[in-house]
């Protein structure tokens, strides 16, 4: 335990470090003057303050303010030495920081029993922090490995998704790190980034509830099969939507409203503008843009160019202007994680 003593009379300063010495495991910092406490600030260590309150250039309390500017000294238990009795004065020291006095001239057996509860009290504190340290970490190692159950789940649920529809591939990767890279240039924080990347590969896991003569279906589909299709939508939601995972009920919003319009024509419910969450509008771009670029039995792959120019043109319309010029900005790393994730299908470069 350290403990500063601080007082401008050297035989007293004498004192009170015999004092501290005859103290268990106790080790005294001393000061004679004041102005040496506050040239060795911020790296002085100590555990509990004596400070004489009488002394040139700064007194107790003058001292006792400067250390306090310091947020790692806040909270130390400070004893100020004073044979002033005046109540103004023994006030000033209480609003400093002052929690408790010894009288001029220090009596030993008062001062070592103050200091034993001093002890105790700062003994107690630190191991309450570090009983409060320890359940900090204990509850990160357990969020941490929630978090990795939640990301298994959300792997294996998009993996037997997958078997559904083989043609899905690495489009539901690409959609996460596409929705991720817009996010992320929209302002959102690094945990939504996250938290999106994560959740965007479920926004078709409704697919599983429809008909594969409709869901394998090669060519055009009719007005109704269309309607059919439209419900994966919903059932994706309803699939996911029940969990109390915070990433499977985004993964949930996002299932609901990536297929939205920004002018409020799209499905399953219409919605328009702001009224669409965040995380639907951004997976909508994103879905949009690798289901374009990407080869299929019924369709040939658009270019990058031809892609983004679609998406730039029913900014407003289709699209969240907002999310667009996001998409927009983060184009490059885009067609990056484009590149870093395909799966043999034909994808064509920039060129028409």
């Amino acid at each position: 335990m350290r403990i500063l003593l601080v007082d401008d009379n050297q035989t007293n300063l004498v004192l009170l470090s015999k004092l501290v010495s005859k103290l268990p495991g106790c080790e005294a910092i001393s000061f004679l003057d004041p102005s040496e406490v506050l040239a060795a600030l911020p790296k002085l260590e100590y555990d509990i303050a004596v400070i004489d309150y009488q002394m040139p250039g700064y007194n107790g309390v003058e001292l006792l303010r400067e250390i306090e500017m310091f947020e790692r000294y806040r909270g130390k238990p400070v004893v100020m030495i004073t044979a002033d009795t005046d109540m103004a004065t023994r006030m000033a020291c209480l609003d400093a920081g002052s929690i408790d006095f010894l009288n001029k001239p220090v009596n030993p057996l008062e001062f070592r029993a103050r200091m034993r509860n001093l002890i105790a009290l700062v003994d107690a504190r630190n191991k309450l922090a570090d009983k409060a340290e320890w359940l900090r970490e204990e509850v990160d190692k357990a969020t941490s490995e929630i978090r990795e159950r939640e990301e298994e789940i959300i792997d294996r649920l998009s993996i037997a998704a997958s078997f559904k529809d083989a043609e899905t591939g690495l489009h539901t990767k690409r959609v996460g790190e596409y929705s991720q890279l817009i996010a992320r240039a929209l302002g959102l924080s690094v945990q939504e980034c996250s938290d999106i990347r994560l959740a965007a590969p479920m926004h078709d896991i409704g697919k599983v509830g429809i008909p594969d003569a409709v869901l394998l279906k090669k060519g055009k589909l009719t007005e109704q099969e269309f309607a059919a299709m439209q419900k994966h939508t919903l059932l994706g939601c309803d699939i996911l939507r029940e969990s109390k995972s915070s990433l499977l009920q985004l993964a949930a919003t996002i299932a609901a409203s990536h297929h939205e319009r920004w002018d409020g024509q799209g499905y399953p419910r219409r919605l328009a503008g702001d009224e669409i969450p965040i995380s639907g509008r951004i997976v909508a771009v994103a879905d949009n843009f690798d289901a374009l670029t990407t080869a299929r039995p019924y369709k040939e792959a658009w270019s990058v160019n031809q892609a983004v120019d679609h998406i730039r043109d029913r900014s407003g319309s289709q699209f969240d202007p907002d999310c667009v010029r996001a998409f927009e900005q983060a184009l490059p790393a885009i067609l990056a994680a484009r590149d870093a994730l395909q799966d043999g299908v034909q994808v064509l470069q920039m060129s028409a």
